[in-house]
């Protein structure tokens, strides 16, 4: 979705290899008791949260929070990499200006969160063994702690195709692009969902390749040459929009009759009343990338304990309940209800684990080199 970029900027690549990276003072929890951490939270009056989208409904979201606890939440405006840049250049400062910090989960490969955050939170947390460590493939061995699901997959107009004939094979998708050309678009900026699909087709296409391998080499670039010529074979039966939101909005008003989307992007949405009600979603058998977010709580944290306090509030199952039926999220805990998702839960079995870095941000600029400027 819209909130996701996976690339890592020079300058933070460069942070993580030359940063001091644990602060000069840090709090033990380990012997504090669950009462104790609660009673210097609501001392110490405030968590600060990085999170880069979402930041003004996230606001309203988290009162319920400030009026059970008197702990005010302060959701500052920042960006996915700016916010990790933050994080890495402050991590030598004494005190630093984040609290919790919100990062993809394919962006917990680039640094060790044992050097960075406060945990495992998996043992300081009450219930903590419930909840979940790992996304896309990175295991955080309990230091960050999943907050959010999501799915990408194809948004369709259901008053211009039935279920019933939407493409859920490789063959079938060929078949059903060249009988409705330009009914189908994606996006490979501003937003993850259509290089998921990009994603999605080297799999298909290439199934010899090993999206597990984050391996970048000349030979592996090269074996992605019959992905790019089904693509240009094709040029004419697919349209390239400007982002996850122009789809959505296109798919919306009739112009595209499919589009790769992500699912809680789309809850959201129709949420706010800016996409009806009518489009539906769906995870085609082929395969479209799954994944979510964590939060981690940095060793030069101002407010550890309320950061603590926060996040055991923001995994519990009551609170996943609410994520979901605000905006359409996979529930990242396991009592939490997740009726309001937008596809059953035996669909989620096709979803799948992006491809690893920095091989899979490379599939997305061999995307563009090889197909989206020779178009």
């Amino acid at each position: 979705m819209r909130i996701r970029s996976l690339s890592l900027t020079a300058a933070a690549a460069a942070l993580c290899l030359s940063l001091p990276s644990v602060a000069n003072a840090q709090q033990d929890f380990s012997d504090m008791s669950w009462d104790e951490i609660v009673a210097q939270a609501q001392e110490e009056g405030e968590v600060v949260w990085y999170v880069w989208y979402f930041q003004p409904a996230y606001r309203e979201f988290v009162q319920p929070f400030t009026e059970a606890t008197g702990i005010e939440v302060i959701i500052p405006e920042g960006t996915h990499d700016g916010n990790f840049e933050k994080m890495l250049a402050e991590s030598g400062r004494d005190a630093g200006d984040i609290d919790v910090i919100a990062l993809g989960g394919s962006r917990h490969a680039l640094f060790d969160q044992s050097e960075y955050y406060h945990g495992p939170l998996s043992e300081i947390l009450p219930g903590g063994d419930q909840l979940t460590y790992e996304l896309e493939g990175v295991d955080t061995n309990g230091y960050g702690v999943a907050f959010w699901g999501n799915q990408t997959g194809l948004a369709y107009n259901p008053r211009l195709v039935d279920f019933e004939d939407l493409p859920q094979t490789l063959p079938e998708l060929e078949a059903w692009m060249e009988e409705n050309p330009q009914w189908f678009g994606f996006n490979y900026e501003n937003g993850g969902s259509g290089p998921s699909f990009v994603q999605s087709m080297v799999r298909n296409i290439m199934p010899e390749i090993d999206t597990t391998d984050g391996e970048v080499s000349e030979e592996r670039l090269a074996s992605l040459a019959p992905v790019w010529d089904w693509f240009l074979d094709r040029s004419d039966q697919f349209v390239i929009t400007a982002s996850n939101a122009d789809s959505l909005t296109r798919v919306n008003d009739g112009e595209f009759a499919v589009v790769a989307a992500w699912e809680d992007h789309l809850a959201s949405l129709q949420a706010q009343g800016e996409v009806g009600d009518h489009i539906a979603f769906y995870i085609p058998e082929w395969g479209h990338n799954g994944g979510g977010n964590l939060n981690g709580i940095p060793l030069n944290a101002q407010h550890p304990a309320a950061a603590l306090v926060f996040l055991d509030w923001l995994t519990s199952a009551e609170t996943q309940t609410a994520l979901n039926q605000r905006f359409g999220v996979a529930p990242m805990h396991p009592d939490a209800d997740d009726s309001a998702a937008l596809v059953p839960n035996e669909m989620r079995a096709y979803s799948r684990v992006w491809t690893a870095q920095p091989f899979g941000d490379e599939i997305r600029n061999q995307f563009i080199e090889n197909v989206a400027l020779e178009m």
